[in-house]
């Protein structure tokens, strides 16, 4: 697949490269990278120059590194899409309520769209991620990434590339959002109750119910960011 390389500047020709295939499908979002050491034997250069590859191919948005479990393609959409608003958001702080107020608007939708539209695939997905938050209700990290990993299988059911890549592009938003939600008093608690009530409903194929349901917990959402924001001016 790769050509050993020869170059000054060896890392550009792997970018190179590995940006072409990821361009002409080869690579395909969501697909994982050979290890730093087996790439570094396939182009025929060191570690350090397949590093500072890897730094530019994410830099670049077409691929994620994470720890533990390897670097993965990303869809470039959402990538791109995502920056903007991670800029647009340190111009411009607008605080939770805009971000609540858009997934009032997406999510309910894409609840009922998955109600509809999901294989068994995607149920794996949702239930995997719910009993990862069942599991590991002390350690906020793994309980965010099982939540994000929720929502994100919801958008994948929905069988809408173009969903799929807003839901994507406010990952580092919704991140933060539910780190706050995270110390709310039983707010990992409500969220679970409703993420179950969700998806009870879109196994069952009720695309009313599932919408109904997402609408509740997105109004949970919005009074645990409410109380959040309320604790974090009173310990100011």
């Amino acid at each position: 697949m790769y050509k050993a390389v020869q170059s000054s500047r060896l890392y550009e020709q792997i970018v190179q490269q590995i940006e072409e295939s990821i361009l002409n499908g080869t690579l395909k979002p969501g697909d994982q990278l050979p290890p730093e050491r087996e790439l570094a034997l396939r182009f025929g250069v060191s570690r350090t120059a397949v590093r500072e590859a890897v730094r530019t191919l994410h830099q670049r948005g077409l691929v994620e590194a994470y720890s533990g479990r390897g670097t993965f393609v990303t869809n470039g959409t959402s990538q791109a899409i995502r920056s903007s608003l991670d800029l647009m958001m340190k111009i411009q702080p607008a605080g939770p309520a805009p971000l609540v107020e858009v997934r009032e608007i997406l999510e309910p939708e894409i609840a009922a769209l998955a109600a509809i539209r999901w294989d068994e695939a995607h149920l794996v997905m949702m239930r995997e991620a719910i009993a990862v938050m069942d599991r590991e209700r002390s350690d906020g990290e793994a309980f965010i990434e099982a939540d994000l990993d929720f929502h994100l299988a919801l958008a994948e059911a929905a069988g809408n590339p173009l969903i799929l890549s807003l839901i994507d592009s406010i990952g580092g938003q919704l991140r933060e959002q539910r780190m706050r939600i995270f110390y709310v008093e039983g707010g990992p608690e409500r969220g679970q109750f409703h993420h179950k009530r969700i998806l009870e409903a879109v196994e069952q194929r009720d695309p009313e119910r599932a919408r109904e349901a997402m609408r509740t917990h997105l109004q949970q959402v919005r009074e645990d960011s409410r109380a959040s924001s309320t604790g974090d001016a009173a310990s100011a």
